[in-house]
């Protein structure tokens, strides 16, 4: 067996398990989920109807590269929503498809590592444990940058040293943040892509939250976007992924996409063909058409944003939390530890939250998750404001 597979963590999910196992919730109160990020609105008609009417299209081999019309409806929605100048971005060379970001950030790293310079894989701190495992299984090992909040939950980037810059080979940005909702803005995108430059390693951008946000107006900054503006027209070590999981309650379709600096793409794409993970064509034709429609989109939000008004209104006096500045988490911090809090409001009202020192790393005796919790409003806003009233309820008896 490989190695390396022994150096890999339990996932926070299987931590989770074993510190509820034994416990017993009152059974006159429905379970209540609140610790997997799985959106649970109804997934938009119109992908639905797509799916149905090519499910018969099954005699073909996909192509990994996917079909132009997929690939066209990609780059028209990335021009569109970051504001790219059109025809910037190529079909045949700046977007991939993929099964989905978890396997598109775990196969990049395998792709893009050279295992052979003890390179390092630099990631936030909590983060998306994707990051970690595939560093550890490409030959690299992890780093990880800080997010507090008195930083704003942005990782400490100007505290990293020189000489660990060097060793680099790729970045993993994951704005807006999971856990803590925080979005990079287009400086700091632009301050990292010229270390990129300095210190020659690839920047990944996670954007999978990217569309869940309160403000219409006021959308979150894209890494292609920080590119752009300063003149940065080839994306050069910039890659993005997303994914039509959250922004549009398709989880199970598994469809996403990579997009950025072709030399990589093209480099890319030699892997997956050899991995042999094309998508499927009938999901990439329903995929086109949910990359084409944004009514779905903006309902998803409204949805979002009734959620955390009703939710903050009941908590705010009993947790210190904020709404994030995107994505669907609280990060709220906890009265006791985050293990007792997430075991003892299980067993006592039924709800699950995730500890949030599961989504970190003890990294010299300092762990930015400990004493918070992640409650991913992905529920029902009537089951949301039943979670609320009984968290707080849980709160006031401690």
């Amino acid at each position: 067996m490989n190695p390396d597979l022994d150096l890999l963590k339990p996932y926070p999910f299987e931590k989770l398990a074993a510190l509820k196992q034994g416990q017993t919730p009152p059974p006159e109160l429905a379970h209540i989920a609140l610790s997997v990020g799985e959106p649970k609105h109804a997934a938009p008609q119109i992908v639905i109807d797509a799916l149905i009417n090519a499910i018969r299209q099954l005699e073909q081999y996909p192509a990994t590269k996917g079909i132009p019309a997929l690939r066209e409806a990609i780059c028209d929605w990335l021009a569109q929503r970051f504001a790219l100048r059109p025809n910037l971005l190529d079909p045949d060379q700046h977007v991939l498809p993929v099964n989905g970001t978890r396997e598109a950030l775990f196969s990049f790293t395998q792709a893009v590592v050279d295992r052979s310079t003890n390179p390092l894989v630099i990631s936030p701190n909590p983060f998306y444990q994707i990051y970690e495992g595939a560093a550890y299984l490409a030959g690299a090992k992890p780093y990880f940058i800080p997010c507090y909040a008195d930083n704003d939950f942005i990782p400490e980037f100007d505290n990293v040293a020189p000489a660990v810059w060097q060793q680099c080979q790729l970045l993993f940005l994951c704005s807006p943040g999971n856990p803590t909702g925080a979005v990079i803005d287009v400086p700091t995108l632009q301050k990292l892509i010229q270390l990129a430059d300095k210190h020659d390693f690839i920047i990944a951008a996670d954007e999978c939250y990217s569309e869940i946000y309160s403000d219409e107006a006021s959308p979150p900054a894209g890494l292609l976007q920080a590119c752009a503006a300063m003149g940065r027209d080839n994306f050069a070590r910039c890659v993005v992924f997303h994914s039509l999981s959250k922004r549009s309650n398709l989880p199970s379709l598994r469809s996403g996409f990579v997009a950025g600096d072709a030399t990589i793409l093209h480099q890319f794409l030699r892997y997956r063909t050899y991995h042999g993970c094309s998508m499927s064509l009938p999901s990439q034709i329903a995929s086109t058409t949910a990359w084409q429609d944004e009514g779905h989109v903006r309902k998803n939000r409204a949805a979002y944003n009734e959620k955390f008004s009703a939710v903050l209104a009941i908590l705010g006096d009993v947790l210190n939390l904020q709404k994030p500045d995107a994505g669907f988490y609280l990060w709220p911090e906890t009265p006791i530890s985050d293990t007792a809090f997430a075991q003892q409001l299980f067993q006592q009202k039924n709800i699950t939250v995730l500890p949030g020192s599961y989504l970190s790393r003890d990294i010299a005796g300092n762990n930015p998750g400990k004493n918070r919790v992640r409650m991913a409003l992905v529920a029902p806003v009537e089951q949301c404001t039943e979670a609320a009233s009984r968290i707080k309820g849980f709160v006031e008896s401690l």
